[in-house]
């Protein structure tokens, strides 16, 4: 089963961003054989929490489009330090390396507050943490005057209940996912939730089964609800094997991970 990387595993010799970024892929391809699921997409978005601009810069280079960030200012910062990267790049494509993704793709993962949704709707992708219908609400009224498609969100869900992190209870999902369905900026693409942090994988494995039949139950009739993102650094193999085809992997690719797994926020 999986195992979370150690601390010698992600500093020794040799060991670079693009060692470890193909060794995660490897571990995502290994664990949907495991779970009769070879060959399916899963979105490997990379957190940035720990990551400095030259290992991202390395990252675009192998050509991976996806990056995630907790939080709204750094999310701000290494977005501009990327596009930066990559207009060099266009006006002189021998410069890069490897062939770069023509635009990367933003997750915000971490606790969303709702003064700065303005913040970051020009700049994500796909938003992981909607947990209130507050905050559905001021993504619908922040997106009501741009004219582009919905805001994708997934909902996240504090399967566990701990009181530390934040997501909707699992029998409040449905009803709050009712309830955004009737706004006309915002889609629910899915669910994401989040397992206790612990040096045993396998303690997630329950966390995810449960969040994986809550998913199962909600998409039966519902078009376009289709991401489960579960799954970080230490518990990713065990996310998809469970089902999940969004994981949320930082210090595996970059290092430097914190002793608690994260700072209450949904990247690992």
């Amino acid at each position: 089963m999986a195992q979370a990387p150690s601390d010698t595993a992600t500093e020794r010799a040799g060991d670079s961003v693009a060692d470890r970024y193909a060794d995660v892929r490897r571990r995502i391809d290994a664990a949907l054989a495991r779970s009769g699921r070879a060959g399916e997409p899963v979105i490997l978005v990379a957190v940035t929490k720990y990551a400095t601009m030259d290992q991202i810069r390395e990252l675009l280079r192998l050509g991976h489009a996806d990056l995630g960030e907790n939080r709204v200012q750094v999310l701000e910062q290494h977005a501009a330090q990327a596009e930066e990267f990559l207009s060099r790049v266009r006006q002189l494509p021998s410069a890069a390396g490897g062939a770069v993704p023509d635009r990367v793709r933003w997750h915000m993962i971490g606790h969303l507050q709702r003064n700065k949704v303005r913040k970051v709707l020009d700049r994500v992708r796909l938003i992981h943490s909607v947990d209130s219908l507050r905050l559905a609400e001021e993504i619908q009224s922040a997106a009501a005057n741009r004219g582009d498609d919905p805001v994708e969100v997934l909902v996240q869900v504090n399967v566990a209940g701990e009181a530390q992190k934040h997501g909707v209870a699992p029998p409040a999902v449905r009803h709050l996912i009712d309830q955004i369905d009737t706004m006309f900026n915002v889609r629910v693409r899915g669910l994401m939730c989040m397992a206790p942090y612990s040096e045993d994988p396998e303690t997630s494995r329950p966390v995810f089964e449960r969040c994986r039949e809550l998913f199962d139950d909600i998409r039966v009739g519902r078009e376009g609800f289709d991401l489960l993102s579960m799954g970080m650094s230490g518990d990713f193999e065990v996310g998809v094997e469970c089902g999940s085809n969004i994981v949320r992997v930082g210090s595996a690719i970059f290092g430097e991970a914190d002793s608690s797994g994260e700072d209450g926020a949904a990247g690992g």
